[in-house]
């Protein structure tokens, strides 16, 4: 069924008790050795990194971004598995996505369960990207887990510990894996791919604030003063705030800081229905929403916008680019 390419990068699936917790310290090969391979498919392994997914950075990521687009250089290459800790998986996956142009399937998964255990769910989650990485075509960027399927738009993290760890909230299952077959139950939505960006010297800082009762818009102004290019604001309920943070975010766009407008809430998208600080005044301050895009992904978006001009408005045409903004969307690959 093909050469499938596995990128090691850490995370629980690669590790070990440390003597007072567990963190990534095993290579590539040893989490490959743990899966049962499909029958046809071949495994090349790049041991990128190990490291307990909380600590990683943008040079990480985009270091994993032009590592996966070196290995599909290769037309010989059929598919790209990546191994990766769960906490920022979404993340990862995401700013890949974003740059990928190709028919080729990346399947990002991990684990819950730390390898050796004999519950373990690493195997069974490798086995499936394996076999989904071989299988498909024309999907973008995907995450298998836990016998389900998900578009790497979308998905985050919902359970903290449970083995059925990522869905997409806002949208319905995207398919499944089990039984030696890919099963998808819905098109992908994806943007326009973004051009690959340069390594920087320095990234470009991107913070996220949230708001609450009593919200303030003293963190926000701190993360300017701090260098921020970039915010994302988690407002509550369909994307609201204050007034005064208004007045903040509107200061923060006329510095040339890239906002981007999220909400703290679980599902559905930011939406402009209420004023007196709301949604309605936050996008008029020059805030763009991100639609149903959480914190995580929506500063990706943001990230991959600055990283590819240092013109604001053209900045702000690849973020509404990243989030699909209408005309920007396709179903299907």
């Amino acid at each position: 069924m093909g050469r499938i390419v596995v990128i090691s990068t850490g995370g629980t699936i690669a590790s070990r008790w440390q003597g007072s917790g567990f963190a990534a310290d095993a290579d590539g090969s040893e989490v490959v050795a743990t899966a049962p391979l499909p029958e046809g498919v071949t495994v090349e392994l790049v041991d990128l990194f190990s490291v307990n997914s909380p600590r990683l950075t943008t040079a990480h990521q985009l270091t994993l971004l032009r590592t996966v687009h070196e290995v599909l250089a290769d037309p010989g290459v059929d598919g790209i598995v990546v191994t990766h800790g769960t906490d920022t998986l979404e993340e990862s996956a995401f700013l890949v996505d974003l740059h990928h142009h190709d028919e080729r399937s990346v399947v990002f998964t991990g684990s819950q369960r730390p390898m050796g255990t004999a519950d373990g769910d690493g195997p069974g989650n490798l086995y499936d990207a394996l076999l989904t990485a071989a299988t498909t075509r024309g999907l973008g960027v995907l995450i298998a887990f836990a016998g389900r399927l998900h578009a790497a738009r979308g998905t985050v993290k919902t359970q903290t510990v449970a083995l059925d760890a990522f869905a997409d909230p806002s949208a319905e299952l995207f398919g499944k894996v089990g039984f030696g077959k890919v099963t998808t139950l819905r098109p992908p939505q994806r943007s326009v791919p973004l051009r690959l960006p340069a390594m920087p010297e320095v990234p470009p800082r991107v913070d996220m604030v949230m708001h609450h009762a009593d919200g303030d818009p003293v963190l926000l102004n701190a993360a300017v003063e701090a260098g921020a290019q970039g915010i994302v604001l988690l407002g509550t309920g369909a994307g609201n705030a204050t007034p005064e943070i208004v007045d903040a975010v509107k200061a923060a766009v006329g510095r040339g800081v890239l906002v981007a407008l999220t909400t703290r809430v679980g599902a559905g998208p930011v939406t402009e229905i209420y004023t007196h600080g709301g949604a309605v005044d936050l996008v008029a301050a020059g805030a763009v929403a991100t639609g149903t895009l959480r914190a995580g992904q929506a500063r990706i978006a943001v990230l991959a916008a600055l990283l590819g001009s240092g013109d604001p408005v053209e900045r702000t045409g690849l973020l509404r680019q990243a989030l699909g903004s209408p005309g920007s969307v396709l179903v299907g690959a």
